[in-house]
């Protein structure tokens, strides 16, 4: 039966192979995935409308014809090349075609389906049109010759392709939504996940309504649950009442200008510090807002480092005065005690040294407090000829203040100094004994503090008391209820020192 079948023209080609109709069937029906219901209708009516038991509506592609809606065959393709409906459109293009007798018409004579099963005789088909060009036909075929066929049945087959043609745009442009509406969900998944892991609030004013939806960080920022749309004013009662005023101002600016909302203000439950962004996202047709679209950022962490900077800012001021103050004196009652420079720089830097390291732990602790561990290690270290060995602690755990430490930090500084130049750290038989105990005195806590040498040369009370004595005894005068007295007795130093906490 092949050597029967006549060779495709020119004219078949062109239409099988024409880029921009293949363009659009691959448009209609990127895949076909089998007859479509939805086209069975149009197939029946086909068949019904010419008393034929066969009827199809097909996509023609390069190399096959697929069937969208079938009535009479199992078969849910074909070969393109030898289809009734290739050879259909090369002939009439768009308008339809009747074949009453396919053995009688050299066109049709020689396809398989006429010489072969199912012995095809009678074909009436048309084309599918879709944006100007043949994606496929609506046909109908007998096994029998029609002799007659009623003049206005072609244009009624014409009408149904044209219906079917509908459709194909109708499911096109639904793919289409769908798929649009597919990347916009994943979009907004993704974008909704990076704002979660973000911590960004997002939100959305309804105007028209007077209701404010967000995402679950959104109502978590604001302490607000269950998390569902609310009202505009319960939006604005879960500000803070101290910033209410001045964040509702602020959105009304932005609704009125058209500026973006930029505002500061917390949230009234948990009052964490909520950093507000936001601008008109649709207008009416009158120019009016209609949504107000908003995110909101939980910057609490940035304001309270922030006020910490302002509050050491101030402490180092207030701090930077006092140090002033003391240099000035310490300065005054070192130059009187001596006239020789190089004996008052060696003085003079060792007590600027001690307290640049009692204000170094300060800054390192944010003026905040340090421990009398530290300060004992930091100003005494320096002075022992072996820290571990000579220097003997008794202590309870005790944080000073920043006036308590730099006191301290000079008394300790001048103790040290005096026991390495003349007691018990010039030689390394010799020792200190610290004991710091932290008494209840009257509902206040007070610490208590004794330093001991031991083990030093034998104590001259005349060449130990001098401006560093002094200074001993004034260093703590800042410190309402402090005290230090001094001891110079032949075995060792003593000194007391009290000092509330």
């Amino acid at each position: 039966m092949k050597d029967n079948v006549q060779p495709l023209s020119c004219d078949v080609i062109a239409v099988l192979e024409a880029p921009a109709r293949l363009a659009a069937v691959e448009t209609a029906m990127p895949v076909f995935l089998g007859p479509d219901p939805d086209f069975d209708d149009i197939a029946s009516l086909a068949a019904g409308l010419f008393g034929a038991p066969i009827s199809l509506v097909t996509l023609l592609g390069r190399t096959d014809q697929w069937f969208l809606a079938r009535q009479g065959t199992p078969e849910i393709r074909a070969p393109s090349q030898d289809s009734f409906c290739a050879r259909m459109i090369a002939e009439n293009g768009n308008e339809p075609l009747v074949i009453a007798d396919a053995r009688k018409d050299p066109r049709f004579a020689g396809l398989p389906s006429v010489v072969g099963a199912p012995h095809l005789r009678f074909y009436a088909g048309v084309s599918v049109v879709v944006d100007s060009q043949p994606i496929g036909t609506v046909c109908v075929f007998d096994v029998k010759a029609h002799a007659h066929v009623a003049p206005e049945l072609p244009a009624r087959l014409k009408q149904l392709a044209s219906l079917a043609a509908s459709l194909v745009k109708l499911k096109e442009e639904a793919r289409r939504r769908a798929m649009t509406a597919e990347m916009l969900s994943r979009d907004e998944k993704r974008h909704s996940l990076a704002l979660d892991a973000a911590n960004v609030a997002s939100w959305l004013w309804d105007l028209s309504t007077g209701m404010v939806s967000g995402n679950e960080t959104f109502y978590r920022m604001l302490g607000v649950k269950p998390a569902k749309p609310m009202s505009a004013r319960k939006f604005f009662m879960a500000v803070h009442p101290a910033d209410r005023k001045n964040t509702i101002g602020q959105l009304r600016n932005a609704l009125a200008t058209g500026n973006e909302y930029d505002g500061l203000f917390r949230s009234a439950k948990s009052g964490r510090w909520l950093l507000g962004r936001g601008r008109v996202h649709e207008k009416d047709a009158d120019g009016r807002p209609i949504t107000f679209l908003g995110i909101n950022i939980d910057v609490t962490e940035g304001q309270l480092a922030s006020e910490r900077t302002r509050l050491l800012l101030r402490e180092l001021n207030h701090r930077v005065k006092n140090t002033l103050a003391m240099l000035q004196s310490l300065a005054r009652q070192t130059l009187r005690q001596t006239s020789d420079p190089v004996e008052f720089m060696d003085a003079f830097a060792g007590r600027l040294q001690s307290l640049s390291e009692a204000h170094g732990l300060l800054s390192d602790h944010e003026w905040g407090g340090i421990h009398l561990k530290m300060l004992l290690q930091k100003q005494i270290m320096p002075y022992a000829l072996d820290y571990e060995s000579q220097i003997e602690i008794h202590k309870d755990e005790v944080e000073l203040g920043p006036d308590q430490a730099v006191g301290l930090g000079l008394v300790l500084h001048e103790l040290a100094t005096n026991a390495r130049k003349y007691g018990a750290l010039s030689v390394r038989s010799g020792k200190v004994v610290i004991t710091a105990r932290v008494m209840n005195e009257e509902g206040h806590r007070v610490l208590n503090m004794t330093w001991h040498e031991v083990g030093g040369p034998p104590v001259d009370p005349a060449r130990r008391r001098g401006f560093g004595s002094i200074l001993i005894e004034r260093s703590l005068d800042k410190i309402l209820g402090s005290s230090v007295h001094v001891e110079y007795l032949p075995k060792g130093v003593t000194a007391v020192v009290r000092m509330p906490l």
